[in-house]
């Protein structure tokens, strides 16, 4: 590897904004190993939690190492109405529809009120873990390819090879997402609204996944800027709520 690009000023600014993107990138990913974790008993959340952030990591590192492989998945395997699919496309629409399908049940688990001591004894630690790997195959494509196509140009800017850059902001966004995994995963299943959204957050990606299955590309940011509105509204909704509640202790006791 070309280690001297992080002696420029280019690589390092590079390493920052690319570490910031697999951070933003992953958060789907934390969402989703938030929720399916919260069905295991609490000594089994944290290992499913890390495991499944490790698992991401080594995908991947190893997806990097492979990644003429990847960037040549798009070749089109065969047309359905015209629309070429590729072997990157199939993965794209397998994994979106699990997505689409895992929200969708959780969303009516959530609605339903399935008993939770029930639902956490049937689940086990390899279910979960089986589940995280399948997502975290999926995120890792969406991953690999933008920070592909952030550094494509940084080569000829500098005349050094971008990839340690990518090998360095993916292992530094993990070790962010595994120090702040617990606390989000708490926040989100402790607050059955916040959770509500977040599903309804992991919905519109699987669908957004599908809809690039078929070539139709759909910018992340908007999604992004719509689930921090949602969630902006949902905090002043819990303030509004607290400041609710203290009146009425306030004028029970007077």
């Amino acid at each position: 590897m070309d280690f001297a690009i992080l002696l420029t000023w280019s690589g390092i600014l590079y390493l920052i904004i690319l570490s910031l993107l697999e951070i933003v990138l992953g958060i789907d990913n934390i969402i989703f190993i938030s929720i399916v974790s919260d069905k295991l008993e609490k000594l089994e959340q944290r290992k499913a939690r890390n495991i499944g952030l490790s698992l991401a990591l080594i995908v991947r590192l190893f997806l990097l190492t492979v990644v003429a492989w990847i960037m040549g998945m798009t070749a089109p395997l065969f047309h359905v109405f015209s629309i070429p699919i590729s072997g990157q496309s199939l993965v794209l629409l397998i994994g979106g529809l699990f997505l689409i399908y895992k929200s969708t049940v959780e969303m009516h688990d959530s609605v339903v009120g399935h008993d939770e001591h029930s639902a956490k004894k049937g689940t086990t630690l390899r279910s979960v873990i089986t589940q995280i790997v399948m997502i975290d195959i999926v995120f890792s494509f969406d991953s690999i390819i933008s920070a592909i196509g952030m550094t494509n140009g940084i080569a000829k800017e500098t005349g050094h090879d971008p990839m340690v850059i990518i090998y360095l902001a993916v292992i530094l966004s993990m070790i962010i997402m595994l120090l702040f995994a617990k606390p989000i995963s708490e926040f989100i299943n402790n607050r059955p609204t916040i959770k509500m959204i977040a599903l309804g957050f992991l919905v519109t990606i699987g669908v957004i996944l599908v809809a690039e299955a078929f070539g139709q590309h759909i910018p992340k940011g908007y999604i992004y800027f719509a689930m921090v509105y949602a969630l902006l509204v949902e905090f002043l909704n819990i303030r509004m709520r607290k400041n609710q509640e203290k009146k009425e202790k306030q004028t029970g006791n007077e």
